[in-house]
């Protein structure tokens, strides 16, 4: 009897630590994605109401948020940030299904809070960072499959591989990003994010291509961890 009075508090003290780790989890992708687009989407509207004069420190920022939050939250929740990702890593069964809902609801709700402060501090006529093609329909879909296909080869690649520098991770992550914004800024304002567009659609009011943002990134990023994946098991034949 003693025995099985034991064994029933140590499991209800281990479910409620998983309770709390899974809620430490989400609270760390909340965080991550709400100053992902706070300080991204932030650097786009200082550029937009001429506060800022290099606009070539937009996709810099971008890059070095990731590259920090990732150093803060990656060992709490594998530091996502971005629905496109977590898809990804739900499509190489490396999380729940569980987790993908309250990883992609908590990574929504940071960038609507996120773009919900812009508009209480940056006053004026700006867009909120919004996504926009400067190109046509076929060419912006590809240009946001090929970067967020990039991005998830490199994120699958040092999150998943042992052989890779977990200690460079996001360096090489924050890079990837910051290159993606460099080359797809001036095409799609490279998103690479379904949370990062839509945040900013919702306060601008302008969903024009919304879909594209969320089924482009996406596609890349599911096809971005499964070709690793792939040539991980060319390795092992």
């Amino acid at each position: 009897m003693i025995v099985l009075i034991s064994d029933n508090i140590f499991d209800l003290k281990v479910r409620k630590m998983n309770r709390r780790t899974i809620f430490s989890k989400y609270i760390a992708e909340f965080l991550g994605t709400f100053f992902l687009v706070f300080l991204g989407c932030g650097s786009m509207i200082l550029t937009e109401l001429n506060l800022l004069d290099d606009h070539g420190l937009v996709p810099f920022v971008w890059g070095g948020v990731v590259a920090i939050m990732i150093y803060a939250f990656g060992h709490i929740s594998g530091a996502h940030f971005n629905p496109a990702v977590t898809f990804a890593f739900w499509s190489i069964k490396r999380i729940s299904l569980k987790d993908l809902l309250g990883y992609v609801i908590s990574q929504l709700l940071g960038a609507i809070l996120a773009s919900a402060m812009h508009s209480l501090i940056f006053k004026g006529n700006h867009s909120f960072g919004i996504t926009s093609l400067s190109v046509g329909l076929e060419i912006g879909f590809l240009v946001e499959v090929i970067i967020t296909f990039c991005l998830m080869l490199v994120i699958t690649s040092v999150a998943t591989d042992s052989r890779a520098s977990g200690d460079h991770a996001a360096i090489a992550i924050g890079l990837t990003v910051f290159l993606g914004a460099f080359i797809g800024g001036p095409l799609t304002k490279a998103s690479m994010n379904p949370a990062r567009s839509l945040a900013p659609a919702i306060m601008y009011k302008n969903f024009d291509f919304l879909w594209l943002y969320f089924i482009a990134p996406t596609i890349g990023a599911i096809l971005g961890a499964n070709t690793y994946r792939f040539l991980r098991f060319l390795e092992r034949k």
